[in-house]
């Protein structure tokens, strides 16, 4: 506790001082010897913003800030984690990626031309040697535009109104729904349901949406919706009627499975060497598509109706290996 108690006195003592302190007054300070100053000043420079300046043959040293700001002050390794986003974002054309270039740029601006510099040398080699993966999949581009409207039309408690071309139909046609949530991934979603109707919330394609804008009818969902409620209802984004999944787990792949998350809502249960996987959702097609990865390591237990999709998907996923490997 003592060390503690001094280190944080010459903390108080550096960001006190207006002309800065030398070793030697720092040692005097906290009443220890100068090579215990020395580690405590190390110490004490890993967390703050600790100037220092040369006057004649010795070198004074200071906090420039209050300590607080030593905490709200970011280090390369966060603003290198938020440029690899940003990055990834600009190749996938994601549209929150216009928010967070923002935010990286306030960021950066917000440092001084000291802390810039002392960021960019680690900053340039965190950022060339990391990168988030960009997994397969479509490639869409949405507006972040439109993103920035709904999300105001949001904040707002106001309808949304756009033209929608789904994948079926020959021409748009026009919509207006009450914004109740929206979900991103690979392609993002908004989702909606028609101000003027009971029906149940709907997922629209934002890449799919054109003069998207707030509309002067006022629309919020009720204060009780829970998206990740609505969100846990499925294996993935389509909707359907739930069913009573058990998926079992072969020996050699328990360990594999603990560490893996299927549902929110998943339970595990021991049966022997094995284990038992179960859960409530709908979903089945994209459940099917997930279990394939498991395939030699997973039984489907549960239901019939997930069972025929895949056997369906097995039949269909042949054609892969054309016609002459098939009949082999």
């Amino acid at each position: 506790m003592s060390n503690l108690d001094r280190t944080l006195h010459l903390v108080r003592a550096l960001t006190e001082s207006i002309e800065g302190l030398t070793l030697d007054e720092m040692a005097a300070e906290v009443s220890v010897k100068r090579r215990t100053v020395e580690r405590m000043r190390n110490v004490i420079q890993m967390h703050f913003d600790l100037d220092d300046s040369i006057e004649g043959r010795s070198k004074r040293f200071r906090i420039k800030d209050s300590p607080g700001r030593a905490y709200t002050r970011p280090n390369a390794q966060e603003v290198a984690a938020l440029q690899a986003v940003v990055d990834a974002g600009q190749r996938d054309g994601t549209p929150q990626v216009e928010s967070l270039r923002s935010l990286l740029a306030k960021i950066k601006a917000a440092l001084d031309s000291r802390e810039r510099q002392r960021l960019d040398n680690d900053l340039d080699l965190l950022t060339r040697l990391q990168r988030s993966r960009v997994a397969a999949g479509p490639a869409v581009i949405a507006s972040p535009k439109d993103l920035t409207t709904i999300q105001a039309a949001i904040l707002t408690g106001q309808c949304v109104e756009f033209d929608y071309s789904p994948d079926s139909a020959a021409s748009a046609s026009w919509r207006r729904i009450v914004p109740y949530g929206l979900i991103h991934g690979p392609i993002t979603y908004v989702l909606g349901k028609r101000p003027d109707r009971d029906d149940l919330p709907y997922l629209f394609r934002l890449d799919r949406m054109d003069q998207v804008r707030q509309s002067d009818v006022l629309g919020c969902p009720p204060e009780d919706w829970d998206l990740d409620v609505w969100l846990a209802d499925s294996f993935g984004i389509w909707r359907e009627d739930g069913h009573d999944i058990v998926l079992r787990v072969r020996p050699d792949a328990v360990e594999r499975a603990r560490a893996w998350r299927f549902h929110p809502h998943q339970q595990l249960e021991e049966d022997g060497d094995e284990l038992r996987v179960r859960f409530h959702s709908g979903g089945l097609l994209e459940l099917a598509n997930h279990l394939f990865a498991w395939a030699g390591d997973l039984v489907i237990e549960e239901p019939v109706a997930l069972k025929e999709i895949m056997a369906r998907r097995l039949m269909v996923a042949q054609s892969l290996l054309g016609a002459e490997q098939v009949d082999r």
